[in-house]
């Protein structure tokens, strides 16, 4: 049901719990449910484990972090916070599951879990859309564009976040987060996370708002109807805080600068074609949305969303390497570390010559 997900699978032995505890636990909190229970595990998924819960008459998703086993780095998996946002955002108006409870206490599996509604309906793997025309492929990218917009545009104080993150100097914040990440994970030298680490910081643009930003807002990190060019939910929300819209825009355009099969993007292929909008197109729909005029320091932007990236696939290749990595891909993913940084390197070289 997820972009990070693909089916399931039997729950892998460093991710299985007892499922009575469960049981009994959701009978208590969640209206409706019953038992007994089934649990599979889907599959993907780099970060926290998650599962298809099926009680009688009716499915559900668990959310949890990694096993006692797992050396968490700071910060990570934060389920928590998933949980929370993901309650207040639904009250909102934004399309995402519906929170139904949120499990702190590690007697009870052994870690931290929430549970969510189960969202039936389309998950889109390929940016390029195969099987639809381009009116189809056009209607998609829209309501992503919109859906976006709208999310920036919650008053999160009014949605009970106000005390989600610290408002302002996000930029900085995150860069110095995802460096000490990387440096926490590095398993080789990458020269060009090197050159970032300490290019980023110096070269921070001003940041002119706050919004509830997600940190992976991308096609497949939503499901959409299974009929119509309509998200129903947003999944994902472990890097979701509030922080730079502009951040969590230029993350998503982050696909029409990646060729196909590196990571999901769509560089070089003939978008008029296909219906899919050029990027100065979409940037234009956003700002319209959003009431800007233009978006300024753009190569900065990607430049960081690329660093963070690389930053995040080095910590799956080091999990991965420990073995407690959540996908059986987590490996694979972790080897687009090394590229994606020398891509974000040039893109800080852009900004360099042209001064911005």
């Amino acid at each position: 049901m997820s972009g990070s997900f693909l089916g399931t699978m039997p729950v892998q032995e460093r991710h299985r719990f007892d499922p009575t505890a469960l049981e009994r636990y959701l009978r208590d909190r969640v209206e409706g449910f019953s038992g007994p229970l089934a649990i599979e595990q889907f599959r993907g998924g780099q970060s926290n484990p998650t599962y298809l819960v099926r009680g009688r008459g009716a499915r559900y998703v668990l959310r949890a972090k990694p096993g006692p086993a797992a050396k968490l780095l700071p910060s990570a998996h934060a389920v928590e916070r998933e949980f929370r946002v993901i309650a207040a955002l639904g009250k909102a108006g934004i399309p995402v599951p519906r929170a139904y409870c949120l499990c702190e206490d590690e007697a009870v599996i052994g870690r931290s879990f929430f549970v969510m509604e189960y969202v039936e309906g389309r998950v889109l793997w390929e940016p390029a859309l195969p099987g639809m025309n381009p009116t189809e492929r056009a209607a998609i990218y829209d309501e992503t564009n919109r859906v976006l917009a709208l999310l920036h545009q919650v008053d999160y104080q009014g949605a009970g976040l106000a005390d989600f993150g610290r408002p302002g100097n996000y930029l900085a914040r995150q860069i110095a987060r995802w460096s000490r990440q990387y440096r926490a994970s590095e398993t080789e030298e990458i020269a060009a996370m090197d050159r970032l680490i300490a290019w980023l910081p110096q070269n921070v643009p001003a940041e002119e708002a706050s919004a509830v930003v997600h940190g992976d807002y991308r096609l497949d990190n939503l499901i959409f109807h299974p009929r119509e060019p309509r998200v129903l939910a947003i999944l994902d929300w472990e890097l979701s805080t509030l922080g730079d819209p502009l951040a969590d825009f230029s993350y998503q355009c982050l696909a029409w600068h990646i060729p196909p099969g590196q990571f999901r993007g769509i560089a070089g292929l003939d978008l008029s074609a296909l219906g899919i909008p050029d990027e100065p197109h979409y940037i234009a729909a956003y700002c319209a949305r959003t009431g800007r005029q233009v978006i300024a320091h753009w190569d900065f932007y990607l430049a960081y969303n690329l660093f963070r990236i690389a930053a995040i696939l080095q910590g799956v290749m080091k999990r991965a390497l420990e073995g407690i990595a959540s996908s059986e891909q987590a490996l694979e993913a972790g080897r687009r570390a090394k590229p994606l940084a020398e891509l974000g390197w040039r893109y800080a070289e852009k900004a360099i010559k042209s001064g911005g």
